[in-house]
């Protein structure tokens, strides 16, 4: 063989090999392209984190939030007698005469109460506790009459605290986790005015509460509230002061 074709017999080898080597090179990038993306994985959560409601409050945060919507005060879900207290005394006035009866305002306001623990026995507990729901409807909240004349006008009432909560200590109260606060409240009433519009005054008033904010407290039925969060004891027909 003349060293002229061994020469080209080098070079062809040369050149298949370059050929044989782009081509898996191909086959290798090909392969890669065709390979899926990562797949996002969800952030991991925990079911005993609240979902937030609609109000931007986290669920959890009322017994129930939805009392709302029928014009009543709903019920917080707390340890603190300020925050509950204030509340408390707010829900015994705010309705709406368009979104429920009186009967079912008053039930409703009865799922805030918890036995007075100063009563030894059970049945002791909750015939006091019964006598309390009788004073809130006879001596504390907007009388019958007055309720039908304001449903006569389309009317509701909404009620705010204002100030600080002055409190006076609770008798007999061994386990201190009683507190009993008074504040001043004002009243918006707002009624139909017969021609298609409202008007709207307010009232001045001043209430008082007993609450047990201890492992004591009975929580509602199938809410989220737990044993030791607040609740009312008592309304009193006449403010208490220091």
């Amino acid at each position: 063989m003349s060293e002229s074709s061994g020469r080209r017999g080098v070079a062809w080898a040369i050149i298949g090999g370059l050929v044989l080597i782009a081509g898996i090179v191909a086959i290798i990038v090909s392969a890669m392209l065709a390979q899926p993306g990562p797949t996002p994985t969800s952030e991991p959560t925990s079911s005993s984190t609240p979902r937030p409601t609609e109000t931007g409050e986290p669920a959890g945060t009322f017994v129930d939030p939805s009392a709302a919507d029928r014009g009543w005060t709903p019920e917080p879900i707390t340890t603190d007698a300020d925050t509950y207290i204030a509340a408390a005394v707010a829900a015994a006035s705010t309705f709406d005469t368009t979104l429920s009866t009186r009967e079912e305002w008053l039930g409703y306001l009865d799922t805030w109460f918890t036995p007075d623990t100063r009563y030894t026995s059970e049945a002791d507990q909750l015939s006091a506790m019964e006598d309390s729901q009788v004073e809130l409807r006879t001596g504390v909240v907007l009388p019958r009459e007055e309720w039908d004349s304001l449903s006569g006008e389309d009317g509701r009432v909404v009620a705010v605290t204002t100030g600080d909560i002055a409190y006076v200590p609770v008798p007999d109260d061994a386990s201190g986790d009683m507190s009993i606060g008074t504040s001043d409240v004002t009243l918006t009433f707002t009624r139909s005015d017969g021609s298609g519009g409202e008007t709207s005054y307010d009232e001045q008033v001043r209430v008082s509460v007993q609450v047990l904010c201890g492992e004591a407290s009975v929580p509602t039925p199938d809410s989220n509230q737990q044993a030791g969060d607040c609740k009312v004891v008592r309304y009193f027909t006449e403010p208490l002061e220091p």
